[in-house]
């Protein structure tokens, strides 16, 4: 595996951040890390960066144990962001380019085009506290990718990102991918990580308790969710028989069904009684096995509850 985590632990003042944790993530694809704020993500993370060290376990890349030399492979963002705030954008992107062992005239023939792509071209030459916080995050998210690095890890990389935004960042991941790159994000956004990604892994409490192939986590919980589009109030859908539980949405509702109920069933009683716009079975959505197994604790005297930089 081109980065392999090896039953990684670690405690912070008696409590387990991450349990012993193994991961195997192939190179060339997208690999998302999802769950709650304090599952490990963030320590989990910082361990495959070599920021701090694991109590047990190791971490290796493309077969040898991580060192001080995978920084110069990697491009990394943490989840708490920082840049140089009186540069321009050109000579922040040139200085963190030049910390990889980027050339600056390299970079110098970059500049435009990803600033470009990024919607962010007319303010190369001004300083980077005139930008948003949004355009910031942007900016940042190129000064991890501008020196070609064979892995990129990013930490809640769409945190504080508008749609517009997210989807242009999303195209940039995709693009990067069809050029080999290793992807590996860690997310709250479950939208993004069921477009994204083709392998995920959820932790809860520091323990992994989902891991596979998006098709193959899916597959896992069945085929006995239902998504229905109506108009008018569907409150009374939840009490329906075969109905065992059910999660709404702004312009949707996701059933899901005891076992053997049937959804034609469903249909015809929701028909006769609200305007149904659609009505799909199908594998629940990752939004909805995000909230099941998020309730799962596998080992409750070891919560940690150190927010989201845990």
């Amino acid at each position: 595996m081109f980065l392999k985590l090896e039953n990684i632990r670690k405690e912070f003042n008696g409590k387990v951040a991450v349990d012993n944790l193994s991961l195997d993530i192939p190179k060339g694809i997208i690999f998302g890390i999802i769950g709650p704020n304090g599952a490990g993500k963030t320590t989990t993370i910082r361990m495959i960066m070599n920021i701090i060290a694991p109590d047990a376990g190791k971490v290796y890349f493309d077969g040898r144990e991580v060192g001080d030399d995978f920084k110069d492979h990697v491009g990394y963002l943490p989840e708490e962001r920082g840049l140089y705030k009186k540069l321009t954008l050109s000579e922040v992107m040139i200085y963190m380019a030049e910390l990889k062992g980027a050339p600056a005239g390299q970079t110098r023939e970059r500049i435009d085009t990803w600033l470009k792509k990024m919607d962010l071209l007319e303010y190369k030459d001004r300083k980077v506290e005139d930008l948003s916080k949004g355009m910031q995050q942007k900016l940042q998210f190129v000064t991890t990718i501008l020196h070609d690095p064979e892995i990129i890890i990013l930490d809640e990389l769409f945190s504080g990102l508008d749609p517009i935004n997210m989807e242009l960042i999303k195209n940039v991941l995709l693009d990067l991918k069809r050029a080999g790159k290793t992807i590996l994000f860690s997310t709250h956004v479950m939208e993004q990580a069921e477009k994204l990604c083709d392998n995920i892994c959820m932790i809860s409490y520091g323990k992994k308790v989902i891991d596979g192939t998006m098709s193959s986590v899916k597959a896992q919980f069945g085929k006995n969710t239902v998504q229905i589009d109506i108009e008018g109030d569907g409150a009374f859908i939840k009490d329906l028989p075969g109905v065992t539980e059910m999660t709404e949405f702004n312009n949707y509702i996701e059933l899901h069904l005891a076992e053997g109920a049937e959804p034609s069933e469903i249909l015809k009683t929701v028909i006769g009684r609200v305007k149904v716009n659609r009505f799909e079975v199908m594998e629940p959505s990752l939004y909805k096995i995000f909230i099941d197994m998020a309730k799962v604790d596998p080992k409750a005297s070891q919560r940690d509850d150190g927010g989201d930089n845990v």
